[in-house]
């Protein structure tokens, strides 16, 4: 989506410049579970610190769950940081909705790194019940992130969307970057925002601005 929204604007055979550091997901996911915020804060400031050892000029971290130690990457760095949850608030400020539903991972929509974001921008964020919660994080890591997308759980999330709107709910994030791979706007009644396409249209921008300086964006990959 990067590559395509540098070629959109500039046309011809351009690109975006990049540089990637993919980070096992099977280790971050373990650490995750086991709490273990501290040491994740620092192995995603060493991937930082070895991009801006390549050249990067700019970060984004291609994930939401791991936005929980954003501070600590770009405190390592000093470099710009795009930062997912301000983007979507831009996002969804510009449709002029004041209430919306996040959906990710529990640790997404439950602690405070992602929703305060959300809430600085003047949004109010309902989660859904404790049940739901725990089905979605489940649906995330046990089928989406291993490249399973089942009609049931579809329809789990476009029923768990439904409920949600009909409680008052204005629009919905899709605050994991699976959950774009089989929800869109089609299935919801209310406005959906994708935070990998918001993402990476920030990033785009990010390079576009900065494109006489030959600003890179580094992606770091993790869940």
């Amino acid at each position: 989506m990067i590559n395509q929204g540098v070629k959109e604007n500039l046309g011809g055979l351009h690109s975006a410049d990049l540089l990637i550091h993919s980070v096992g997901l099977a280790p971050i996911s373990d650490m995750q579970a086991q709490g273990e915020w501290d040491e994740l804060g620092v192995i995603m400031a060493s991937s930082g610190k070895r991009l801006q050892a390549a050249g990067a000029q700019g970060l984004l971290m291609a994930t939401n769950t791991m936005h929980k130690v954003a501070n600590e990457v770009q405190a390592a760095t000093g470099l710009p940081l795009i930062h997912i949850a301000e983007v979507t608030a831009q996002a969804i400020n510009k449709q002029v909705l004041k209430t919306v539903a996040l959906l990710g991972t529990q640790f997404a929509m439950t602690e405070d790194f992602y929703q305060q974001r959300l809430i600085k921008s003047g949004l109010q964020v309902v989660i859904p019940d404790e049940e739901a919660r725990q089905e979605i994080h489940r649906i995330i890591y046990e089928e989406l992130c291993q490249g399973q997308f089942k009609d049931s759980s579809r329809q789990y999330f476009i029923e768990v969307i439904k409920g949600l709107a009909a409680q008052g709910v204005e629009g919905v994030i899709l605050g994991c970057t699976e959950i774009g791979l089989f929800i869109n706007q089609e299935d919801s009644p209310i406005p959906v925002f994708d935070t990998i396409t918001i993402h990476a249209a920030a990033a785009v921008g990010f390079l576009l601005d900065n494109a006489n300086s030959k600003c890179f964006t580094s992606t770091l990959l993790a869940q």
